[in-house]
């Protein structure tokens, strides 16, 4: 990183052990925020620059609110934890409010369709995600002691959010499992 400013930003975020993921996008929303201020230090602005900031983002930018929040947190952490100075719980911006959109739902003679062109090498793992809602990761990290076939129901420890969760198999996967195992 060239400025020594975003730098101790990064070594401060790491210190406190976030995710890379979250230090990349709050770098980056600190570094939008610090442009759109003509790049002034954020210590010379405060809660008048960071609400013009988030109403910039819905007004202009049409952001989603999600991603307004997030900005919004990547701002409150850069003034209270790096600045000392945490902002006002009052501020006072444009909320952004896009409509959020339908998810495409496949009719069954569709899914039917995609999964008689699966290959069998994943089939079962799609059958799975489909059928009993499991995520990418929870499917590879899947293990046999985790399928309870008496009542065709799968475990699913350290989910998303480090969240356990019990979910049903379907009847017609639970051949596919059985002689998986």
């Amino acid at each position: 990183m060239k400025s020594e400013f975003l730098t101790h930003v990064y070594e401060k975020m790491l210190m406190k052990r976030y995710a890379k993921r979250t230090i990349d996008s709050y770098l980056y929303w600190i570094k939008a925020y610090i442009i759109f201020n003509k790049k002034q230090h954020p210590k010379h602005c405060y809660n008048k620059e960071v609400e013009a900031f988030l109403s910039y983002l819905s007004n202009t930018k049409n952001v989603a609110p999600k991603t307004q929040a997030l900005a919004l947190n990547a701002l409150s952490f850069l003034y209270k934890d790096i600045l000392k100075q945490p902002l006002t719980l009052e501020l006072n911006f444009n909320r952004s409010h896009i409509q959020t959109k339908l998810p495409t739902v496949l009719t069954m003679s569709e899914v039917k369709a995609l999964l008689s062109l699966m290959s069998v090498n994943h089939l079962l793992q799609c059958q799975l995600m489909y059928g009993s809602g499991l995520r990418l990761m929870e499917v590879t990290r899947l293990r046999i002691q985790d399928i309870n076939f008496d009542y065709l129901s799968v475990n699913i420890w350290n989910g998303k959010g480090g969240k356990h969760r019990g979910v049903t198999a379907g009847k017609r996967i639970s051949s596919g499992l059985k002689s998986a195992n």
